[in-house]
């Protein structure tokens, strides 16, 4: 199983790549053919702009699961480990609260934008903004489980110390990249 959640992360980062790169040309691209013939490609611009917000909501997921969002770390790393399982499953709660409303809105909006279409590509508009289905059932998921975790003490001592910000030790480090 951990393989294939490795592997499921290996391949949504290959994704964000391939988005990136395709991005860069389309730009460069619209750039080049703008300053030397006066033209452009209309499809490049609409498709790099999706491609950005699908870049975007896949990247917070990864980066969810490397637990290397921002936070704020200075009253949980002043607190014990009682006190920062607390923190991480009260921001956990968080979490998974705003990912139900961020979900919810999605599906709320999915009718309307099946039905809307791209004035360049004629795509459903829903391929542009269902990605938040993934990204919210993503970080929702993620966050779940780490309650779960922190709930039947499998928590290491490790990524309590990284949750409160203590990337001091070779272990907190091991674990940034066990995570990746």
């Amino acid at each position: 199983m951990n393989r294939a959640i490795t592997f499921f992360f290996k391949g949504l980062e290959g994704l964000l790549v391939l988005l990136l790169a395709a991005m860069v040309v389309m730009v460069f691209g619209n750039v080049v053919l703008r300053y030397l013939f006066d033209t452009g490609i209309d499809v490049s611009e609409e498709l790099s702009r999706y491609f950005f917000v699908w870049l975007t909501f896949i990247g917070a997921v990864v980066v969810g699961r490397q637990n290397a969002h921002l936070g704020v770390e200075t009253l949980v790393s002043r607190l014990g480990d009682r006190g920062r399982k607390i923190c991480m499953v009260l921001s956990d709660l968080f979490v998974i609260g705003c990912c139900a409303v961020f979900f919810w809105g999605t599906w709320q909006q999915a009718e309307i934008n099946a039905t809307n279409y791209a004035p360049i590509t004629e795509i459903s508009m829903l391929w542009v903004y269902g990605v938040g289905f993934f990204a919210s059932t993503g970080l929702g998921l993620m966050a779940a489980l780490r309650i779960l975790r922190v709930l039947t003490g499998r928590i290491s001592g490790q990524e309590l110390r990284a949750f409160a910000g203590d990337y001091s030790d070779d272990e907190a480090n091991d674990l940034r990249g066990h995570l990746e």
